[in-house]
């Protein structure tokens, strides 16, 4: 890709991440990847910038159950019970990790980490909800930069088990 004035476009994607999607012989998502001017960090930005559902986002957020890090797939409309995830993984407690922990555990910062292709390998949860749209967007491991993917592929890709984990609305 080149930009208007004929330079060559800045590759969208991460590089660890798109190294990460080669290996996993899925080198043309990192050709799908979309960069954006203004940050991703948030379901709600990355939902504005790509044009669709708020709920159409995957959000890739990274838990310690009991000390351990996990990562949690869910969709950008919906927040995490982390209840749900502790009843889930058996754990006796589960708290948000700390951003040391998630750059260490990912190899990405938060607001740009993706859904796999991390540093450490982790247990993976995603929720059904994600199964409700064609295509999902997610990190590119950039807050800047996102990619589309059917999220049943997305799912499989990252290794997870599919739960229900979602706050319960109402």
């Amino acid at each position: 890709m080149t930009t208007t004035d004929g330079t060559p476009d800045a590759p969208a994607a991460h590089p660890r991440f798109a190294e990460a999607l080669r290996e996993l012989g899925l080198g043309d998502l990192a050709a799908r990847a979309r960069r954006f001017p203004e940050a991703t960090r948030t379901a709600a930005e990355a939902a504005a910038a790509i044009g669709c559902e708020l709920s159409q986002i995957c959000k890739s957020l990274v838990f310690a159950a009991d000390g351990v890090p996990v990562l949690v797939l869910m969709d950008g409309a919906s927040r995490v019970d982390l209840e749900r995830v502790r009843e889930e993984l058996g754990a006796d407690k589960v708290t948000r990790a700390r951003a040391d922990v998630v750059r260490e555990t990912t190899g990405y910062a938060i607001g740009g980490v993706p859904p796999f292709g991390h540093r450490e390998r982790t247990r993976v949860l995603a929720d059904r909800s994600l199964l409700a749209h064609d295509v999902v967007w997610a990190a590119a491991g950039s807050p800047y930069a996102v990619f589309p993917m059917e999220p049943e592929e997305l799912v499989t890709t990252a290794g997870a088990t599919l739960v229900d984990v979602r706050e319960r609305t109402g």
